[in-house]
């Protein structure tokens, strides 16, 4: 198990369109909205093991296509989210205004580039199935059981490394009231860095 969580915290540290999208929200929308994103990539997790569990990541091997649908359409959303943050006018630039560009984003909508962000990056799946499987020991008990238990300490050990990213994006947010030129370079360079990842995802093949 500590083996198990050393890897996750590992995956979890990298830099990737989740934790970008994070520090983003956190950065822009506060607090509240960006531990709502983290909760929507959480729920997409979840998703991951149970698809995992029930084979899906072997139906990307018989049928590439299948493949391939989710991974273009996981990088047209990153692609969308990048270029909506370089847009002019995507982030305040007072101080009051960014108060109020902070209570732009829903609720809803918070959970919902979460869930979206995380479900349609068929490398998430892939990684699921790989990782998990590794770790489960048959003579041990029920195979359920420990995909199970894996399962859900993989999430909620995502929850708390998300969590870490949202709360440091709200702290950059607060930072940046006070400059309007760090604004413009986290604009910058959060859009283009979920582009870069939008075209890394568009042209990455299964192994």
């Amino acid at each position: 198990m500590l083996l198990y969580l050393f890897a996750l915290a590992m995956v979890y540290l990298l830099p990737g369109p989740d934790m970008i999208l994070l520090l983003q929200t956190g950065a822009r929308h506060g607090r509240s909205q960006a531990l709502t994103t983290a909760l929507g990539l959480g729920i997409a997790r979840a998703c991951h093991v149970a698809l995992a569990a029930l084979g899906l990541a072997a139906l990307f091997k018989a049928a590439p296509w299948t493949f391939d649908i989710v991974r273009l359409a996981g990088a047209a959303y990153l692609l969308w989210i990048g270029v909506r943050m370089l847009r002019p006018g995507s982030l305040a630039l007072l101080s009051a205004d960014h108060e109020g560009a902070r209570r732009t984003l829903s609720w809803r909508g918070a959970l919902q580039q979460g869930l979206l962000t995380n479900l349609l990056n068929p490398k998430a799946l892939l990684f699921c199935s790989v990782l998990l499987p590794q770790f489960i020991d048959a003579h041990a008990g029920p195979v359920a059981t420990q995909f199970l238990g894996l399962g859900v300490t993989l999430v909620a050990v995502g929850l708390l490394f998300d969590s870490c990213y949202a709360l440091a994006g709200a702290w950059i947010g607060q930072w940046l009231d006070k400059s309007p030129r760090a604004q413009r370079l986290q604009q910058w360079l959060f859009g283009g860095l979920l582009i870069g990842f939008a075209v890394r995802l568009a042209f990455i093949q299964q192994a």
